[in-house]
């Protein structure tokens, strides 16, 4: 067994909703771990809860540790975080590994790729699926994009996190996220408005919620959504609705450059948007249905 002086250093940027608990399962598996936030206070909090340690900035993040991982609300700031004033490319140095677990733009993640790759760095692309909870217990799904020897080699790392699924070249990870979320985002719409139909005829949503979820129905939104966030009235699943709403822009992106026409993918991403843009984007994505309770002119499970 390796000790912990023999590990890799690993840098971890993004001290978030679904950075906090990342990071902790890196410490819990023996790495040392220096955390960055835009935040400074979040970084105290982080290391008071789990310990690690803290970095003063990005330059001597990039000088200190052989594997930096980003966890980012855009393609736009890992961007920043690397290349913008003050970010670390000037000190990271050659063999260094970044990997980029932000829902990001997969054209911006192939880019940023080949500026480091010129320096000897590797940059490939991991972005996740499974919300807080899982991040919480690591076991998450982690979706790589990038060549086979640079992620084998940090499958260590990476799977004291989640379970790794290589889905082929650089960016291949972000598209796979943003396509992900599109399915997810239009199976949450579709169930809702099925709740709200349901109501409205008469039938109890948690007898509906139950029924979804032992026939052809049943979705993630049913299974952990529905009764948890929105019958509950709670709105609090940890994944804010701007997010939701970028990640199928993204999706919606790769459809267009790839001359695909996708109606209902682009209808969805609408739908999305709006609800963002009436309700905020710092709102829980679940309180999506609060926008289709008005479009509908009722309340789930009120007659």
């Amino acid at each position: 067994m390796m000790t912990a002086a023999a590990l890799p250093r690993i840098g971890f940027v993004g001290i978030g909703a679904m950075g906090e608990p990342m990071a902790a399962c890196l410490l819990n598996a023996g790495y040392q771990v220096t955390a960055f936030d835009s935040r400074p206070a979040r970084i105290g909090e982080f290391i008071a809860a789990h310990g690690g340690s803290a970095g003063t900035s990005l330059a001597e993040l990039g000088q200190a540790c052989d594997v930096v991982i980003m966890i980012l609300p855009s393609s736009a700031i890992v961007t920043d975080v690397l290349f913008g004033d003050g970010g670390m490319v000037a000190t990271l140095r050659p063999g260094t590994v970044v990997i980029d677990m932000t829902s990001g733009v997969p054209a911006v993640t192939v880019s940023l790729s080949e500026r480091l790759a010129q320096q000897g760095v590797v940059l490939f692309d991991a972005p996740v699926s499974g919300g807080v909870p899982r991040a919480v217990t690591g076991k998450l799904t982690i979706m790589a994009g990038g060549q086979a020897k640079d992620i084998d080699a940090a499958l260590p790392v990476l799977e004291a996190m989640g379970s790794v699924i290589k889905t082929g070249v650089i960016g291949t990870g972000h598209a796979m996220k943003a396509l992900n979320n599109l399915v997810s985002a239009g199976g949450f719409l579709i169930g809702i408005e099925a709740l709200l139909i349901g109501s409205r005829f008469g039938i109890d949503p948690e007898t509906m919620v139950d029924i979804l979820n032992v026939s052809t129905g049943m979705s993630n939104s049913t299974q952990k959504k529905f009764k948890q966030y929105v019958l509950s009235r709670k709105f609090d699943s940890g994944f804010a609705l701007g997010l939701m709403a970028k990640d199928l822009s993204i999706a919606l992106g790769i459809a267009r450059d790839h001359d695909v026409n996708a109606p209902f993918a682009g209808l969805c991403r609408d739908l999305w948007a709006g609800a963002s843009a009436i309700l905020g984007p710092q709102a829980d994505h679940t309180a999506m249905a609060l926008l289709s309770e008005k479009l509908a002119g009722a309340e789930i499970g009120k007659r």
